[in-house]
């Protein structure tokens, strides 16, 4: 049995509300008898019971409680149910049971907390937008500076390839003139005295 990720609702008084719960069996179902019961300061009441026969059978509800609608279907493994018009008096832990005859009779349970309002809070998220605000900042930053940072090595490496091509021009010149080591020049006769 599982009453969802968030297994807490808070509602307007005179709304209508939904207790969700699903159930779940690797080995299949047969004759799962389910039910709904609320903790009204210590003594549980019932809301709601029933069996389902077997997988995608629905089952026939019994339902104690005034105000209450069955809304799931054992075609999808939901025994959610409505809750209308909600007062005050409504407001608290909801226990979603269940009990499938094939896993050895094995009891699961889910609890699903109702808090009743007259009116709902609005929250204040500037904390939050501050927060958000400077991981982005902080984020952006970083990018700018790894941006810069490859945009310099970038140039730094077409500057060192560009000397690199003006040393190899360079060395290329006939030195022969020169007449530098290894140069074939023939020597010039030196002048004669007369």
């Amino acid at each position: 049995m599982s009453t969802g990720k968030i297994p807490y609702l808070e509602a307007v008084n005179g709304s209508t509300v939904l207790l969700p719960c699903t159930y779940l069996s690797c080995i299949g179902i047969k004759n799962l008898y389910f039910s709904w019961s609320y903790n009204d300061n210590g003594t549980m009441q019932k809301v709601c019971d029933s069996v389902i026969p077997s997988e995608d059978v629905e089952p026939n509800l019994k339902i104690y409680k005034e105000r209450v609608e069955f809304v799931g279907s054992s075609k999808t493994q939901n025994i959610s149910i409505l809750l209308w018009n909600i007062t005050f008096e409504d407001a608290g832990e909801y226990t979603c049971y269940g009990k499938n005859p094939k896993e050895k009779g094995r009891n699961h349970s889910a609890i699903f907390t109702l808090v009743v309002v007259d009116e709902l809070r609005v929250v204040d998220n500037t904390l939050t937008i501050i927060i958000a605000s400077c991981v982005g900042g902080f984020i952006a930053l970083l990018m700018t500076f790894m941006l810069l940072k490859n945009l310099t090595l970038f140039v730094l490496a077409k500057l060192e390839e560009k000397n690199k091509e003006c040393l190899v021009t360079s060395s290329g010149i006939d030195n022969t003139e020169n007449g530098l080591s290894g140069s074939k020049a023939t020597p010039k006769p030196t002048p004669k005295k007369a």
